[in-house]
């Protein structure tokens, strides 16, 4: 057993593609209509054939105040893992990412925690 989709209650999938690809630098893996919405993937570009990240549309009565709860106590609904938490905290705050904690040493490991624009908060680690 291994782990392929995992997913993140997103507001507007257009604006959540457009942060996960062109902010985060992940690659649109799928884009498939379902109803009104899409099956929207995006994958690592260093693993194309590895865990898909679902941009899934928040419109089930439970998720807003799911994730507004998450938000409020400060918890990432996501977590991925880079090379150095300092310069990607560098040059996301250069592209305008708001982080809500910055890099921080936690035994041997590094985080830093970002709001990704669609209603989420996301942590970056490094030293796993």
């Amino acid at each position: 057993m291994r782990i392929n989709l995992i997913s993140v209650f997103v507001n507007d999938q257009p604006t959540a593609l457009n942060f996960y690809t062109k902010v985060l630098g992940f690659a649109k893996k799928t884009e498939a209509p379902i109803g009104e919405n899409l099956w929207l993937t995006v994958v690592s570009p260093e693993q194309p054939d590895g865990v898909e990240l679902l941009l899934e549309p928040s419109t089930h009565p439970a998720v807003p105040p799911y994730k507004e709860a998450l938000v409020a106590d400060g918890i990432p609904a996501a977590q991925f893992a880079v090379d150095d938490v300092q310069i990607e905290y560098e040059r996301l705050r250069g592209q305008g990412v708001t982080f809500t904690q910055p890099p921080a040493q936690m035994g041997p490991t590094t985080t830093a925690v970002f709001d990704d624009t669609c209603g989420n908060l996301i942590q970056i680690v490094t030293g796993h």
